[in-house]
Order: structure tokens, then C-alpha cells, then sequence
């Protein structure tokens, strides 16, 4: 017997239908004798519409309200799946964030959780029956509903299997797994088997999209094993296997895998800064205002110092961000002493990830002479232990992706006749 957690997104969750089919499958879990307990999202695009009724209340609208309002999409299709597997002769009811309770902080709209008391929900399961819990909801101290921001169901079920000692936590989406690159990009892209933590905590930061960030940063830092499955498939019959997000120690032949996967991200903007004094603390005073407006940049290039005694700065940053960054920088104007800002929004990140990058040379070579080869110009570089990201012209994405995949033997074989 194991103790498994299943999470199901938005698509999975996205009507009756949809949360039938997901009963079947939890049911197949449970009577195959493993203790369930099932972390749900609001229905595709539920979400959405609760945050729209927000914002036409009011524009300044109380994030604590906000959190009330915007949580109640995950309460809905819990409520659901639990009659929906009752009607199916499984023994099941839901758990609100409060009743266990999950504990927050208090950053309504995008609170981290601080613990959760298994003591009723561990009796549950040991009783027979099926756990279901909203994902993205917790508890503030003053007894205040907070939620984990978009996407944090994925969040609430990592933290869950972590507070449940769980076996493994199986993330079902809309795909079937963790590629080497996207599969609508590339056909012959791969599924991987295995993957670390590391390298998914590395895609999933420069735009691979299976799960959120944030919850593959506490899965490793848990040591959940976590697996992506899909909801696609059908629930009575045999899954296909997905991918498992592991430690190195359990993925076999370390030596051998350079490349893991190719990834792409076209939310970046591209800011410079032109004639920065070239002095001591200049950079601090473009960086420093923009961490404190909570910020977060990338690339970052430092030009040659011009004759003139300045130098350009030219750095990274969310294309959600760009208005605030602009807005930060220009009042903060006089201190940089910068003489014109240039922002470039039509840019791409590319990026390849993998563990073996820390035992083979010449992995940054062969992407810049791949790209160099196709005519792609590469405007500014960063780097990681096992990862290497440039940044060029969005509409050369699709093209950098392939051939990037191509040159680091990342194609499936071909299986025609």
C-alpha cells in the first residue's frame, strides 16, 4: 500500500464530465489499496472570471477579500469530486484549507505555506477514505482565507505530499509528460523518463510550462518525488508512464546525459540604459530601486566603458513587469544619470538545461556556433551550473529551438517503415 497525491489542473477540472473522468481514475487508485488524497484547481478559466468580478468591484479592491472571492473556484470543484466519487461507491468528502488547517503567511493573493496539521486528515485515510482539497488556499493567522498565487494548486499538492510522508505526488495535466523540448515546435522532440529536480527547476524558470516554479523548488528542497501524468488518457484503462522529477541519485548513467531539454520564453523585455557614468555604484543604482519595487531581472550586460567615461547597461525582465520597470527607472532618473532608456519587447530567451553540463566543456560553443551558423544574432548570455540562456529575436524562436535540438542529439529516431 502507498500514500499517494493526486493533483488535477484546471483542464482536467473543466466540467462534470471532466471531474467524472477524474473520479474513475482516483477510484482505480484507491481500490488498488493505496491511502488518496486529491489537491484540485478551479475549473479552466473559473479563476479568471472570480479575479474579473474583483477588479469590476472595485480597483482597490482589499487583497483579503480578493483572497475570499478568488479561492472559491477550488472549493466548487472539490465539493464536486467529492459527490462525484460518493456517487461511484467511494468513500470520500473534502477538506477546506481551513479545516485542516493550511497554515500561511499573511502576503494575501500570494501567501507561502507554513504548515499543515495532518492529525484529522491522517485519520481520514486510515479509515478508507479519499481525501479532496482545494489547491492554491490556506489559512492566516486572524483565521483569514490567503491564497498562493496563479498556479499554486501545484504548490498545495508538493507541500501536501510533504506533510503526509507521501509515496509520490502526481501532478495530472493537459500533457503527458516532461519533453525535451515542446512538442508543437519540434515533432520529434522526446519524453523524458527521469529528470532532477534541478534541471525541471531550471526549465520550468525559463519557460517550460508543465509545472510552476515555485513547486518544483519545494519538491527538491522536500524531496517529494513528483510525477507528471496526463488526465487525457482513458481512466479505465492502463496510463501511459509519465515523468518522474527526482534526485540524481536516482536517475542512472549521469555521465551520459548532457542535454536534457531545450526551453523558450517570449514573456522577456529587453530594457538598456544608455551613458551610465562609468564610476563605482553605478549599477547598484539601477538595481537596487528595482529590487526594492520587487523586481525581479535576468540577463544583464555591462558594455565597454566609452571614451566619454560612460558605459550601456542593458538587463532583462517579465514583459508583465516592463511598465513598472520603466516607471521605476525613470524616477530614479538623476541618481542613475543615464542619458536615453530603450526598451525591446519583440526578443526570446533560449535556453538549454542539463546535469551534465557540470562534467563536459563546450556545451555554450556548440549552441553559439549552432545559432551563428543560421544567421541568429545572440544578444546577451547567463549562465547556471547546468544551464545556458541567450537571448535573440522572437521571430527566430522556432528556428533556434530545432536546431538546437538537432545539434544536441535530442530527436527521437525516426520509427517509420
Amino acid at each position: 500500500m502507498a500514500r499517494i497525491v493526486m493533483k488535477f489542473g484546471g483542464t482536467s477540472m473543466a466540467g462534470i464530465e471532466r471531474i467524472r473522468s477524474v473520479a474513475a481514475r482516483v477510484k482505480r487508485e484507491h481500490e488498488a489499496g493505496n491511502e488518496v488524497a486529491v489537491v484540485v484547481s478551479a475549473m479552466a478559466g473559473e479563476t479568471d472570471r472570480l479575479v474579473g468580478f474583483c477588479r469590476e468591484a472595485s480597483s482597490l479592491y482589499d487583497p483579503k477579500e480578493y483572497d475570499v472571492v478568488v479561492s472559491a473556484g477550488e472549493q466548487i470543484t472539490s465539493g464536486l469530486l467529492a459527490i462525484a466519487l460518493q456517487a461511484i461507491g467511494v468513500q470520500a468528502r473534502s477538506w477546506m484549507g481551513w479545516q485542516l488547517p493550511i497554515r500561511t503567511s499573511d502576503g494575501h493573493a500570494s501567501a507561502r505555506i507554513a504548515d499543515i496539521d495532518t492529525t484529522a486528515l491522517n485519520a481520514s485515510l486510515a479509515s478508507g477514505e479519499v481525501a479532496v482539497i482545494p489547491g492554491f488556499q490556506g489559512l492566516a493567522a486572524g483565521e483569514r482565507v490567503t491564497t498562493l498565487g496563479r498556479g499554486g494548486s501545484d504548490t498545495s499538492a508538493v507541500a501536501m505530499a510533504a506533510a503526509m510522508k507521501a509515496d509520490r505526488c502526481d501532478i495530472y495535466t493537459d500533457v503527458d509528460g516532461v519533453y525535451t523540448t515542446d512538442p508543437r515546435i519540434v515533432p520529434r522532440a522526446r519524453k523524458l523518463k527521469r529528470v532532477t529536480y534541478e534541471e525541471m527547476l531550471e526549465l520550468a524558470s525559463v519557460g517550460a510550462k508543465v509545472l510552476q516554479t515555485r513547486s518544483v523548488g519545494l519538491a527538491m528542497k522536500e524531496k517529494v518525488r513528483v510525477q507528471v501524468l496526463s488526465s487525457f488518457v482513458d481512466a479505465d484503462g492502463e496510463s501511459e508512464p509519465g515523468t518522474l522529477i527526482v534526485g540524481e541519485e536516482e536517475i542512472d548513467d549521469m555521465e551520459r546525459q548532457l542535454i536534457t531539454g531545450i526551453a523558450h520564453d517570449k514573456n522577456e523585455a529587453k530594457i538598456t540604459l544608455t551613458a551610465v557614468p562609468d564610476r563605482p555604484g553605478a549599477v547598484a543604482s539601477i538595481f537596487t530601486p528595482l529590487a526594492e519595487a520587487n523586481i525581479n531581472v535576468d540577463m544583464i550586460v555591462q558594455n565597454v566603458a566609452h571614451s566619454t567615461g560612460s558605459t550601456d547597461v542593458t538587463f532583462t525582465a517579465p514583459q508583465a513587469e516592463l511598465a513598472r520597470v520603466l516607471d521605476v527607472l525613470d524616477k530614479s532618473k538623476e541618481a542613475i544619470g543615464y542619458e536615453k532608456l530603450i526598451h525591446d519587447t519583440r526578443v526570446a530567451k533560449i535556453s538549454v538545461v542539463g546535469v551534465g553540463m557540470r562534467s563536459h566543456a563546450g556545451v555554450a560553443a556548440t549552441m553559439f556556433k549552432t545559432l551563428g551558423d543560421r544567421g541568429i544574432n545572440v544578444q546577451a548570455i547567463t549562465t547556471s551550473e547546468i544551464k545556458v540562456s541567450v537571448l535573440i529575436h522572437e521571430d527566430e524562436t522556432e528556428l533556434a529551438v530545432r536546431v538546437l535540438h538537432t545539434a544536441y542529439g535530442l530527436d527521437a529516431e525516426d520509427t517509420a517503415a
